[in-house]
């Protein structure tokens, strides 16, 4: 909004034609971001606490220690990210840019349908919340749309090609199965973001980290001379996504400051659903689809630690770790929470600098 009401009258305010800047503008999308978390966020979380008399339902077969920390933490908390991400997104982005308002589209969608969960667990004072299915479906049909709105977009041919990163110029025609692809990518980013939020503070620094890391890799893949030094596919108009990459930066750094333990709030499915259905949506208009799923590795550790979990114990019986996701598994061992929370920080960006050293290995 303010690149279309400032940047015209740079010919009469020289200031003004800073907001040709993609930099310029993703740093004031991250300050913004940041300024309404601090100012929304007292009065969101007093107005939960009040609604919410006993806070988030705590998982009686989750480790014993939360029901004695964690009782009564209000949650939903992932409306203050919302607010804050969507506003400062629309203030800062181009919004003539049809991959703004598709990756809105999936990070307002994806945190509707976490809201709607939320406000079941609250409300009838349990875990389960919307049912899996229920849930699976609305994110599969919201991928959807948007898998064929980026292709749309992007109109070109790498459109529905997958590119394998390290390798230059490889690229896998995948043709009418990528939006199938895209809508894996994006569901199963969304659950795993989803799944790794089960402590103070854990999932919104890697959160923080993946969306800085896209927020460069969409400048770099929206330049078309950067984009060729590197070997890169060139998108047009996908650098404007480094503005909401870190409009979502400042959103959670501003919820950190609450959720930092003890936490003041938890970001629920709300947050989660739609941080990790952005972080998706993002890598599949950037075509860095696959080093999503090394940036976000400590994502996919958790979303796996599960897959075996469950595997293990329908086939064998046994069960391989204490406790998935992975988190818990380390509580049961007895590390204390905060140790937990660090270490797995450090993991997520190491895993980071191994995503973005791809590149340049070519």
């Amino acid at each position: 909004m303010l690149y279309h009401l400032l940047f015209p009258l740079s010919e009469h305010v020289g200031l003004f034609n800073l907001f040709r800047y993609l930099t310029f503008r993703t740093g004031g999308a991250v300050m913004t971001a940041l300024f309404l978390s601090f100012m929304i966020g007292p009065p969101l979380i007093r107005w939960l606490r009040v609604k919410q008399k006993f806070g988030q339902p705590i998982r009686s077969d989750g480790p014993e220690s939360h029901l004695l920390t964690k009782q009564g933490t209000p949650t939903m908390g992932g409306v203050l990210i919302l607010l804050a991400l969507a506003t400062s997104t629309l203030l800062w982005s181009d919004l003539t840019n049809g991959y703004v308002w598709v990756i809105l589209l999936v990070t307002l969608g994806y945190g509707g349908i976490g809201f709607l969960d939320d406000y079941l667990k609250v409300t009838r004072r349990s875990s389960g919340g919307l049912p899996g299915r229920l849930k699976l479906l609305g994110q599969t049909g919201i991928a959807l749309l948007a898998a064929i709105a980026v292709v749309q977009l992007n109109g070109g041919p790498t459109a529905t090609a997958l590119m394998v990163p390290v390798f230059k110029d490889l690229m896998v025609p995948l043709g009418l199965l990528f939006p199938v692809f895209a809508c894996l990518v994006m569901v199963g980013a969304s659950n795993a973001v989803n799944l790794t939020d089960g402590l103070d503070g854990l999932a919104i620094v890697p959160v923080m980290i993946a969306a800085g890391c896209f927020g460069l890799i969409a400048w770099l893949v929206g330049n078309v001379i950067f984009s060729g030094y590197l070997g890169i596919p060139y998108v047009a108009g996908a650098g404007e996504l480094a503005v909401f990459c870190g409009a979502m930066v400042g959103a959670s750094l501003g919820f950190l400051w609450f959720n930092a333990p003890p936490a003041m709030v938890f970001m629920g499915d709300t947050g989660s659903l739609a941080t990790g259905g952005a972080l998706g949506a993002v890598a599949v208009v950037v075509k860095h689809e696959l080093v999503l799923a090394v940036i976000g590795g400590l994502f996919v550790l958790e979303a796996v630690s599960v897959i075996v979990q469950v595997a293990s114990f329908k086939l064998t019986g046994k069960r391989v770790f204490r406790m998935a996701p992975l988190h818990h598994h380390f509580e049961k061992k007895g590390w204390k929470e905060p140790t937990i929370v660090i270490r797995f920080w450090i993991i997520a960006l190491v895993l980071a600098l191994i995503g973005l050293s791809t590149l340049k290995l070519r």
